[in-house]
């Protein structure tokens, strides 16, 4: 994970590194994050959020927030995703999370190749939760905050089991949709809701 450390070798410092959250689900909102960390000397365990542990990502969030010097969290509701489509919905999460930060970052790192989104010098990078440890950083934030977000509609809506997987298009989602029909946290317009609900066969795309 040096991008960081080659793009300070320019002379910019504060380098943020934005990544979402929960686009692929079936249900809940797109969260994203900016992180801006200092030169730091080591990883602390920072990781791409998806080889961690649930413990791992809790333990390290706290971390982040301690070692960061701005954290910006942006979410795309349910309703913004049904109107505009997840991929405009990630964008603009992505933009607020940059917009929250504390601090104006001088170079942004987004994960993945498209950067014309954002409304400053900016970076795509693929993989870059695998590359960049400020988008590692911001992958664990996003992460993690979903999680919390998915687990609170779970109390509202205990009969589709969010609690256990946050959204995504999981076995137990598919039949407990196929059983109870969608709520207000379900994204309509996504093909395989629209296929349960119809009593269409569909391939279930497992935890992602």
């Amino acid at each position: 994970m040096q991008i960081e450390q080659e793009i300070q070798k320019t002379g910019l410092k504060l380098i943020a590194g934005v990544d979402e959250a929960g686009r692929g689900a079936w249900a809940g909102p797109v969260v994203a994050a900016a992180v801006v960390l200092p030169v730091l000397d080591k990883t602390h365990g920072i990781n791409d959020s998806k080889q961690l542990t649930p413990a791992q990502r809790e333990k390290l969030f706290k971390k982040i927030h301690g070692l960061a010097l701005a954290v910006g969290v942006g979410i795309a509701d349910v309703a913004e995703i049904n109107r505009m489509g997840v991929g405009q919905a990630s964008f603009v999460a992505m933009q607020r999370a940059v917009d929250n930060l504390e601090i104006k970052p001088e170079h942004i790192l987004v994960d993945g190749y498209r950067v014309n989104f954002i409304q400053a010098p900016a970076s795509g990078i693929i993989d870059g939760d695998a590359k960049s440890l400020s988008i590692a950083a911001a992958s664990i934030v996003a992460k993690v905050t979903r999680d919390k977000i998915m687990t609170e509609a779970h109390n509202k809506y205990p009969r589709f089991g969010f609690a256990i997987h946050k959204g995504y298009g999981t076995v137990l989602h598919r039949e407990r949709i196929a059983k109870h029909g969608t709520c207000a946290w379900h994204r309509k317009n996504f093909a395989p809701i629209r296929q349960i609900i119809t009593g269409s066969k569909v391939q279930v795309a497992l935890h992602g």
